[in-house]
């Protein structure tokens, strides 16, 4: 994870979970910290969802269980783009 907090991470087709976008990586955000306080979690971060199984969501809003190598993928483009607008450096990929 980088210091602002933004994850890529790729997807892992599941029949169960929410997928339209499976050949991509997506960012999650899996906190931030405020500029007076502590750390606050948005929600399970990509590398505890690879350890227990734990489905994670993207800004784009797909949820899945993270497993592969994102440096794979192409970033989702509607991740990028929302990440962009919020002023974020999103990495090539």
């Amino acid at each position: 994870m980088s210091d602002t907090g933004i994850t890529i991470a790729p997807n892992l087709a599941d029949p169960q979970l929410d997928g339209d976008h499976e050949r991509m990586s997506h960012i999650v955000l899996e906190g931030f910290t405020p500029k007076k306080g502590d750390y606050i979690s948005a929600g399970p971060s990509v590398v505890e969802g690879m350890v227990n199984g734990t489905a994670v969501k993207a800004l784009c809003g797909k949820i899945w269980v993270p497993g592969r190598n994102p440096k794979k993928y192409p970033v989702c483009p509607t991740c990028k783009e929302i990440a962009e607008g919020r002023g974020w450096q999103v990495p090539a990929g």
